[in-house]
């Protein structure tokens, strides 16, 4: 007979233990006494803060599944500490972004169908550095009185402005309006980035206080249906409208390129304009400024090298959180397989520490930190729009979560072919060899199978430290233990799951995603449980219905690992 003992936040309160607690044993473990830890939450990491202000219980209920012989054998053991809680995982942490060059995007079936069933949570707008060219409220053409006809780039030379527009119509644009629709049909939220450049390249007499009244106006518009914003985007950079000014036409004496300390005395002015008119709409909304994202090189600009300090001095205190980018692997390098899937591993933890390290020196405590631009720069070998641009991205997301980040919103569900540098989740149109509009790539399905097979709280993990397993585990509010195993290396292993501190049940159940045999070590499609498309790219088409695998836990759970694969594993509750 199975003797079963609960312990409530490590004190045993069923009488008859030893107080031994190793050698925990569950159904299938090879034990007949089962000691459950009913964990308490650990206190949420300032760093997180409010986006788990609507965090919520996750309910797994059971799939359709075909039954599966389990290996015999799992030299590789992973185990499931589920009272070992690293943290509750906020509904923010796998967001992505849109564009203005996406369509309306409710005109799309296909795409709205897509974003329906991959649950996003966040679906950032207007996108990039388009952010700080766009005014919300126009008509296409008609942007506000005090904006030039050109912009200055970082040489010195001059552009036509390229301005882009709230109101326009045009079916290869995104209206804001249609924006807000899509995230109703979709049953997501919004991030928005508002213009900061208008306040420095505007010709108003007070161009600062222009801009933030325009910002200010989006938050009355848009009426507490977004929390979240973002003031500006990647102002650092060279690239960004606004880095360099005309001088001759700025009439409040601003510096010809822009600083951090510039950009956190101007966010000052945005935070308190767009905050009154929160106050005014009875909303509550959260305010983040940039931040650079990694240790600035002797060979950068000085506004890179003194961007962090100069923004903590002057806006620390005001920013309600801080905005970081990365693209993980070399700017525009063939990199390969092993490479981008470790810069999963090393750069997501490096990024954070980094950011922290910034707060501190300037004397700013903690707050909640967003990656809200992600990718991988691999190019040259369609890296981006293949499996293992999928298998890194399920990586990224398992790593925020470890590092406590509060949000996260991958670049971006739509881009641009380039022979394959494409960072979009889905075909634009312009993907060749007959694939279908809104076609998902590799990507969606990992990404898809990790919201629904990872339940709300992640805990941790015991497995070998040179093991090529990643293993990101978690708990379902409604009982169930889940695990995603990512196999990095190019052989098969077998792996084994032992359960600590929770009664499994009868069953489990699992998907595996792997990719093709076309294009070397990137191809463009992806197998889940060796069902892919008809086509040369993405996966089954049917993956909503697509049934799992399933196994009694009574002999074992044990799955077998192709190479570069990701296993998602979902153990039944005693």
């Amino acid at each position: 007979m199975t003797r079963i003992y609960i312990i409530a936040a490590g004190c045993l309160i069923a009488a008859g233990c030893n107080k031994n607690h190793e050698g925990r044993n569950d159904p299938g473990n090879g034990g007949d006494t089962t000691v459950v830890i009913v964990p308490q939450d650990p206190q949420s990491e300032k760093t997180i803060g409010f986006f788990m202000d609507d965090w919520t219980a996750k309910t797994f209920v059971p799939p359709s599944y075909t039954e599966k012989t389990a290996p015999a054998e799992a030299p590789e053991n992973i185990t499931i500490n589920t009272a070992d809680i690293i943290s509750k995982v906020p509904r923010s942490i796998a967001g992505n972004n849109a564009n203005l060059w996406m369509t309306q995007m409710v005109t799309e079936s296909p795409l709205v169908t897509h974003l329906s069933q991959l649950q996003p949570q966040i679906i950032r707008f207007p996108g990039g550095s388009i952010s700080d060219v766009y005014f919300w409220n126009a008509m296409p053409g008609v942007p506000p009185v005090y904006t030039p006809s050109q912009l200055v780039k970082s040489d010195g030379t001059r552009e036509i402005a390229g301005f882009w527009f709230g109101r326009n119509q045009e079916s290869w644009t995104l209206s804001l309006d249609n924006y807000y629709q899509v995230l109703k049909q979709t049953h997501n939220t919004g991030m928005i980035t508002v213009n900061y450049g208008f306040a420095r390249y505007g010709t108003a007499s007070d161009p600062v206080a222009a801009a933030a009244h325009l910002a200010a106006d989006w938050v009355r518009y848009d009426n507490g249906r977004t929390r979240y914003w973002e003031v500006g985007n990647e102002n650092f950079g060279e690239w960004e409208a606004g880095y360099r000014i005309d001088r001759a036409v700025n009439k409040d004496g601003q510096s010809e390129y822009i600083s951090g300390e510039l950009y956190g005395r101007h966010f000052r002015v945005f935070a308190d304009s767009m905050r009154k008119a929160a106050a005014e709409k009875g909303a509550t909304i959260y305010i983040g400024a940039v931040l650079y994202d990694s240790e600035p090189q002797s060979w950068q600009t000085n506004t890179i090298r003194t961007w962090n300090s100069g923004v903590c001095t002057e806006a620390g205190s005001t920013a309600d959180y801080f905005i970081v980018h990365n693209y993980f692997t070399p700017y525009n390098q063939q990199t390969n397989a092993a490479n981008i899937l470790s810069s999963a591993l090393t750069e997501t933890g490096k990024v954070m520490n980094h950011v922290k390290s910034a707060l501190r020196s300037a004397g700013v405590e903690d707050k909640p930190i967003a990656l809200t631009e992600w990718n991988i720069n691999a190019v040259g070998q369609k890296q981006q729009v293949s499996f293992v641009n999928g298998m890194h991205a399920v990586m990224v997301i398992g790593e925020s979560i470890k590092s406590k980040y509060g949000m996260t919103s991958r670049w971006d569900l739509a881009n641009g072919w380039s022979n394959g540098d494409d960072h979009g989740l889905f075909n634009n149109g312009d993907e060749p060899d007959g694939v279908p509009k809104w076609n998902p790539r590799p990507a969606f399905y990992y990404l898809y199978y990790f919201q629904k097979f990872f339940g709300d709280r992640m805990v941790s993990t015991s497995l070998a430290e040179t093991n090529a397993i990643k293993a990101y585990a978690s708990t379902f509010s409604s009982g169930q233990s889940g695990i995603v195993l990512v196999n990095t290396s190019a052989a098969v292993i077998n792996a084994g799951i032992t359960v600590r501190d929770r009664k499994v049940g009868a069953r489990y159940y699992w998907y595996v995603l792997t990719g093709g045999t076309d294009n070397g070590e990137f191809s463009r499609k992806v197998y889940v449980n060796g069902e892919s498309s008809l086509g040369v790219s993405g996966g089954p088409a049917n993956y909503a219905n697509l049934k799992a695998l399933s196994a009694r836990t009574s002999d074992g759970i044990r799955v077998n690992l192709p190479a570069r694969s990701v296993v998602y594993i979902v153990i039944d509750k005693g």
